[in-house]
């Protein structure tokens, strides 16, 4: 079978793998059980002649469908997937489970040669702040002089470069070729984040994680999970000694009642860490100084010392973020002065990102999606600004609808200007995810002007031209993100460049 060029082990043979996922062997021969398998994957056209392809059953087809087209050497797949298969005239082997997700990463560390138990793994969960958090660590690593690697949502880097990914945390396969690779470029530590999805999919599942770190949770996602406590448990199988996914040591934040409720099941060596000078914090963070950027200096105590930081990033949920990364890296082994001390260093496209095009007022992108984040970030800027404060607003369609008037809400009694716009409306019509945003608007009665304009670029020329000097404004939901969907096509949009665009047409007015 095809060689991938990362492989320093030797590669399991097909009847190696059999036995590990206690598959079924369908048309197994002597020969194809005894050859070495080096890759894995989901991409039936992808893979190279003679890899593993695993078919799982999709939302709408099968992967199993197209297997007889694969160059792939062999098939893994469920039983609904054998029968497909075998209308065809297919004559590979067929490795046949109950769950292929169950399996897929065992089956992918193994071919990849169980490459996380050469790397320092550190991932991130939580609802908001884990970009941040991720972005925090591979910056303060690489300040300390290490080859690190980072997996999550705004992509993939080895030691900086940039590496094309898909996921927040890519299938199984995708993940333990990128660690593999990561290794093989002498990589030492990698900084990932997890999601809810990826723990409960079994996308992490065969990665041997060294520390878990866990931000806050709030409202998000309960169009998969259905209640906020299934969406707790999905997260605290990273965290459940005894879950088969957890790290060797964790560290939760616990700012708020979900971190206490995860602290305390993650076992005695737990670290605690808040800003909030909690009672049994090992790692207790608070802010001594600010200046008008919303740049802050911390102070973080541990064990009867004092760690000093220098943020260029605003808000209180950063100061959270910077003392979870703090004690993440320490918790790994790492030195924490240079780490600390490479944190200056530190920018997060999207996150709190500051456009500034010589205008008298402040405009900001943030990825903020979710009625906590929208909170958080308003409050921010709030506190940065004698002036007001507008915002655009919008939620994605096909995705946990109950949130949506919770986001109008949160920004109605922040804000003195509400712009609800359209997101990323995919297969749904737009004008309800709006209509449902402004209802929660104009029903806290707070006073804050309440528009609607759905076309997002006419949304963001609004609120630049509403704004007068010492005012702020902040574009909410997409963040570092360059595209819109709109039914089944992804237009090109980025709300960096609208901004700039739209600053930049409100000046050449005022200079006429």
């Amino acid at each position: 079978m095809a060689v991938t060029g990362t492989e320093n082990h030797s590669a399991p043979t097909l009847g190696e793998l059999a036995r590990l996922a206690d598959a079924r062997v369908v048309g197994e021969s002597a020969s194809a059980l005894a050859t070495a398998v080096t890759e894995i994957g989901l991409d039936s056209q992808t893979l190279p002649a003679g890899a593993l392809f695993a078919a799982l059953p999709g939302t709408r087809v099968h992967g199993a469908s197209y297997a007889f087209d694969s160059p792939a050497g062999a098939i893994l797949t469920d039983e609904d997937g054998l029968a497909i298969i075998t209308r065809t005239d297919e004559r590979r082997p067929v490795l046949v489970v109950q769950d292929v997700r169950a399996v897929l990463g065992r089956l992918s560390a193994e071919i990849y040669g169980h490459p996380t138990r050469e790397l320092t793994v550190l991932g991130v969960t939580g609802t908001s702040g884990k970009t941040t958090t991720t972005y925090l660590l591979e910056t303060g690593l690489m300040h300390a002089g290490l080859r690190t690697g980072i997996i999550g949502t705004t992509g993939t880097r080895i030691n900086g470069r940039v590496v094309e990914t898909k996921l927040t945390t890519p299938e199984a396969p995708t993940l333990q070729k990128l660690f593999a690779t990561m290794r093989a470029e002498g990589v030492t530590h990698v900084v990932m984040e997890v999601s809810s999805h990826a723990l409960e999919l079994g996308r992490v599942a065969g990665v041997e994680f060294d520390v878990a770190g866990f931000t806050n949770l709030s409202q998000d996602h309960l169009d998969f999970h259905p209640t906020m406590e299934e969406y707790f448990e999905a997260k605290a199988r990273f965290f459940r000694p005894d879950s088969g996914l957890a790290a060797t040591r964790a560290v939760v934040c616990v700012d708020d009642e979900w971190g206490e409720k995860m602290a305390g099941l993650a076992g005695e060596d737990v670290v605690r860490v808040g800003t909030r000078g909690q009672a049994g914090l090992d790692y207790s963070a608070t802010r001594t100084a600010q200046d008008a950027t919303g740049a802050q200096d911390l102070a973080i105590a541990h064990d009867g010392e004092t760690i000093a930081v220098h943020l260029p990033l605003p808000g209180s949920f950063n100061i959270a973020n910077t003392a979870l990364a703090v004690a993440m890296a320490a918790t790994a082994g790492v030195d924490v002065g240079k780490f600390a001390e490479g944190l200056a260093g530190v920018a997060v496209p999207g996150r709190m990102e500051r456009i500034d095009e010589g205008q008298s007022f402040m405009a900001v992108v943030d990825y903020a999606h979710k009625p906590a984040a929208v909170a958080a970030v308003l409050d921010t800027l709030r506190a940065q600004t004698a002036g007001r404060v507008g915002i655009v607003v919008g939620a994605g369609g096909d995705r946990d609808s109950s949130k949506r008037p919770l986001m109008g809400q949160e920004a109605a009694r922040r804000a003195d200007l509400v712009i609800v716009t359209d997101d990323n409306p995919r297969s749904e019509e737009p004008a309800p995810i709006r209509a449902a945003i402004v209802a929660g608007a104009q029903g806290v009665g707070s006073g804050a002007e309440i528009r609607e304009i759905g076309p997002r670029a006419r949304a963001i020329d609004a609120l630049v031209e509403w704004a007068r000097a010492g005012d702020a404004v902040i574009v909410t939901g997409k963040g570092h993100e360059v595209g819109q969907i709109v039914g089944s096509e992804v237009l090109h949009f980025d709300d960096r460049e609208e901004v700039r665009r739209a600053l930049a047409e409100r000046a050449a007015k005022e200079n006429q």
